[in-house]
């Protein structure tokens, strides 16, 4: 659920209210009673930062190399595909 940031223009109270989406914007002030009490609009409390998203970020994604199930050798695993004809080669 949301949090919500309210203020009441009679009084000055400020406050901070858990609401789902669904609910309807609060009227009046808990403070004062005043019916002028708004929500306020205020920054997102994260950032998106970098160039994005990753190969390895998401199992079976991209093209990424990937260290599980390596066994060191410098001489390919045998396949199936018997000729290359899959693009593993």
């Amino acid at each position: 659920m949301p949090i919500y940031e309210y203020r009441c223009p009679d009084c000055g109270f400020q406050k901070e209210h858990l609401q789902k989406m669904s609910d309807g914007p609060l009227s009046s002030c808990p403070s004062c009673g005043s019916t002028g009490y708004a929500k306020l609009l205020s920054a997102a409390g994260f950032q998106l930062k970098g160039s994005g998203w990753y190969a390895t970020d998401f199992k079976g994604g991209g093209n990424g190399s990937s260290t599980s199930g390596s066994t060191g050798s410098s001489t390919p695993a045998a396949h199936s595909c018997s000729g290359g004809g899959c693009g593993c080669h």
